[in-house]
């Protein structure tokens, strides 16, 4: 297998166009490839600034999870913290985890953020949404927010070959006419949801609203953890 590392967006097209298969970190196609047999020709893009880029409102797909840190929302920083292990989050990288796996833990802290995806294809580079990107498999260059006031993150407790464990993602953001908008995203085995709500000074309120939408099919362990992070992050002033 020839490994391509493009320093350029140019240079990354040309390696689409002549077939290279994207990785990342390999981490959930190495056994695949050993069972099925390696391709001729892949691409990296660790090499490639846009998919490096780790900040207060951008994060690269090539990043590996433990390089991600107190540069960028809370709500991504403790979602890449409780991705597998130590060995695993030393590999695996944003793209894989959001585009490549089916666990998706950075998935729900991304949706809360409001994250749009620039993806790189043949044609060139474009923005969409994370929806979309997941529906295509597009290959993520990166992702790109406007910086909450406050997040938060939580993941329960998993057994090893278990369901996935829950996870619940909610951050806080600036609206218009000065009032705040709430998202909150939640991972209940396999499946995501997410809803958003303008806040209206009420946490009983702001909860009633989120459980008229898809959150009204959660069961009520998952609904608790909701509550439990609503509240607390509505008495946060920043983020942290």
């Amino acid at each position: 297998m020839l490994l391509r590392l493009p320093t350029s967006v140019s240079e990354a097209q040309e390696c689409m166009t002549e077939g290279a298969v994207p990785i990342g970190g390999a981490t959930l196609v190495w056994a695949t490839w050993q069972r099925d047999g390696f391709p001729d020709h892949a691409m990296s893009l660790r090499d490639l600034p846009e998919a490096n880029a780790i900040g207060r409102e951008a994060l690269g797909a090539a990043v590996v999870l433990n390089r991600i840190d107190g540069r960028v929302p809370e709500v991504l920083r403790r979602a890449a913290a409780t991705v597998g292990t130590g060995a695993v989050r030393r590999t695996a990288t944003v793209g894989g985890n959001i585009v490549g796996s089916t666990l998706r833990c950075l998935l729900p802290a991304a949706l809360v953020l409001d994250a749009r995806a620039v993806i790189l294809e043949p044609e060139g580079v474009s923005e969409t949404d994370l929806a979309e990107v997941l529906a295509k498999r597009h290959l993520l260059l990166n992702l790109r927010w406007r910086a909450p006031i406050a997040s938060s993150y939580h993941k329960a407790a998993g057994e090893a070959g278990g369901p996935s464990p829950l996870v619940v993602a909610a951050a806080l953001h600036s609206a218009e006419g000065g009032r705040t908008r709430l998202r909150v995203a939640v991972r209940d085995d396999d499946e995501v949801f997410s809803e958003s709500t303008v806040c209206h000074g009420d946490v009983e309120e702001d909860l009633r609203t989120l459980r008229n939408g898809s959150f009204g099919r959660l069961p009520a362990a998952a609904w608790e953890l909701v509550g439990r992070q609503v509240t607390d992050l509505l008495a946060r002033p920043t983020d942290a």
